[in-house]
């Protein structure tokens, strides 16, 4: 499937929280709000803007930190209390009270925290990839899942990991994306290109790795979460070399309203290698 950015695409800016974040959007009708991973930026959701551009006010943010939108320069900057305080001021000074919030990976946990925080907020809540911080919490204390979030420990080392990164034009970006993808051909040159140049802006590659320079001492990882009354859609590709299956297990106990689809032969870029069954599932979702 190749994606093709639309001219009817705007980009637009918006300041809140103390930050100037950049967005992409199309549509108009009630908000659809999207939050990326690492190390993405908006444009990992070139497959969903225009799709539900027809029915919704479609908003794909660059988080804090991420390719247009500001990076402040301090650690402390990036904590889970900030990035959902983002996300309130993003929906109320679009003019909204409420929306249907999206987001995978880092976006997901995000995505999380702020439904609990702010469950009025939210119509409903996608999350791709990214389990419900309670069985991430436990699952880091299985050996399995230790060894595959091993890249977090490695983050944690200051200048290391940014130099790492940049080594060989940006190779190991190419590798996160081309390497963990199970159908190698999801992502074109261009598209890789597109996130190397968003992490080579000024001050983004530090601003990316300090969300995992903080994540052991947020609330990410707590481990007395209630029962939460969004109704929830979790889609969830099976071969996720960086995040267990198993981590999705359980997820009912913690949600009232919840449904999860697995794609199979699925990375973790879930919804840029099987887009059409993504957006799919997402319709149903919002549908009922």
């Amino acid at each position: 499937m190749t994606a093709v950015v639309q001219p009817t695409w705007t980009h637009e800016y918006i300041t809140t929280n103390g930050v100037r974040l950049h967005y992409v959007t199309q549509g108009e009708g009630p908000l659809m709000l999207m939050l990326h991973g690492f190390p993405e930026f908006w444009y990992s959701w070139r497959y969903q803007i225009p799709e539900f551009a027809k029915d919704f006010k479609v908003v794909a943010l660059d988080l804090r930190g991420y390719n247009d939108s500001d990076k402040p320069e301090d650690k402390s900057a990036y904590v889970m209390d900030k990035f959902v305080k983002d996300v309130k001021g993003v929906i109320q000074g679009l003019g909204y009270e409420k929306c249907v919030l999206v987001g995978h990976d880092w976006g997901g946990a995000i995505a999380w925290n702020f439904a609990y925080t702010h469950p009025e907020m939210l119509e409903k809540l996608i999350i791709l990839n990214l389990p419900h911080p309670a069985k991430f919490s436990e699952g880091l204390r299985n050996p399995q899942q230790m060894l595959k979030s091993s890249y977090m420990a490695f983050f944690q080392l200051p200048l290391v990991p940014e130099l790492a990164i940049q080594m060989g034009n940006y190779a190991p970006i190419e590798a996160a994306f081309k390497g963990m993808a199970v159908d190698k051909n999801a992502f074109s040159q261009a598209d890789i290109d597109a996130y190397k140049n968003a992490a080579a802006k000024p001050g983004a590659l530090t601003a990316m790795l300090n969300y995992y320079r903080n994540i052991f001492d947020q609330k990410l990882l707590q481990e007395n979460w209630g029962i939460l009354q969004v109704p929830t859609l979790m889609i969830w590709g099976e071969d996720d070399t960086a995040l267990g299956k198993e981590l999705s297990y359980g997820t009912e106990a913690y949600v009232k309203d919840f449904q999860i689809k697995y794609i199979p032969h699925c990375s973790h870029w879930v919804q840029q290698e099987k887009p059409d069954l993504v957006n799919q599932y997402m319709r149903d979702f919002l549908s009922i």
